[in-house]
Order: C-alpha cells, then sequence, then structure tokens
C-alpha cells in the first residue's frame, strides 16, 4: 500500500490523536491491513467509530471498533514464546516466602495465647490474694471489735477489711 494509507488524516476530524500504531508483517514488510488509532478522549474515540465504521477508504471499507485488550497467553511477562517453566524458580521463591509467613504467623498467634494465658493466671492469682487479705481482715476486724455488741454496723467492717488489704498489699 502507498504511504497515503497510513496518514491519520481521515481520522483528525474527530479529535486529537495520541498515537496510531500500524503493525507489520516483518517476513514481507508490508502491513498485516489493520491499524490502531489512539485518541486522547475516550468520546473523540466513540465518535470516530460512529463515523468511519463501513466507511470506504482508497476502495477498502473499514471496520472500526474499540480495540481489545491483549490476552497474555503465559509465562513470567505474558510471552508466549517464553518456556511455560521459565519462572519456574520465582514461583518456588514466593511459595517459601509464603510459607514462612503462615509460620511466622501461626508462631505469634501461639505466643499472644500464651501472653493472655499468663495475663489470665496472674489477674486470677492476684484476685485470689487480695479476696484471702480481705476475708482475714474481716474476720479481724469483726473478732477484734467486738462486732456481736453491735457497735459496728456491716460497712464499718468491710472498712476496715480493706484498710487491712491495703497494708498486706503495701508490704
Amino acid at each position: 500500500m502507498s504511504r497515503l494509507t497510513l496518514r491519520p488524516e481521515p481520522f483528525l476530524p474527530f479529535g486529537d490523536i495520541k498515537d496510531i500504531s500500524i503493525p507489520m508483517d516483518h517476513s514481507t514488510g508490508k502491513h498485516k491491513g489493520f491499524g490502531f488509532v489512539e485518541y486522547e478522549d475516550k468520546g473523540d474515540a466513540a465518535d470516530a467509530i460512529d463515523n468511519m465504521h463501513n466507511a470506504e477508504l482508497f476502495g477498502k471499507v473499514l471496520r472500526v471498533n474499540f480495540a481489545q485488550p491483549m490476552k497474555i497467553k503465559g509465562g513470567d511477562k505474558g510471552w508466549s514464546h517464553q518456556a511455560v517453566w521459565a519462572d519456574a524458580d520465582r514461583y518456588m521463591e514466593e511459595l517459601e516466602a509464603e510459607q514462612e509467613l503462615d509460620d511466622y504467623d501461626t508462631e505469634m498467634a501461639k505466643k499472644q495465647k500464651d501472653l493472655e494465658r499468663s495475663i489470665a493466671s496472674a489477674a486470677a492469682a492476684e484476685a485470689a490474694a487480695t479476696l484471702a487479705a480481705s476475708s482475714s481482715a474481716v474476720g479481724a476486724a469483726a473478732a477484734g471489735k467486738g462486732v456481736g455488741k453491735g457497735a459496728q454496723s456491716g460497712v464499718d467492717a468491710m472498712q476496715a477489711a480493706e484498710a487491712a488489704a491495703l497494708q498486706s498489699a503495701k508490704v
């Protein structure tokens, strides 16, 4: 085909063109019979499709539509000529790294559970010690103050027990 068919003039009236690409057949040196026109604005591309689809240009009927994204056929970077096993080393490295992360997560969860258990047992031991100290203080306050005589109320006995518990906590 002549150089005129590769020019953008038929598509210029619809908007600013960003890029034009016409794939060539490397074995024959001729173009493959199709091309891509990329517009700055998607609306301009839609106008070009509406006006140029089935239009005749240099004796040929044009089929104009939105281009579909390239399909990746395989390999590390999507090259179809790359062997399937070419990226196996990278895959194995990713698999090992994922396993290490899983192991780390499991270890951290175990440490978290152990920490929660030790905190819970320390809190239970502290509560038991406080309860024992306050019950012995209540008994001592009741025996020493003569609660049986009616001189002290239950509230006074509890206050005395709290004071005794504080005193034993300071020691």
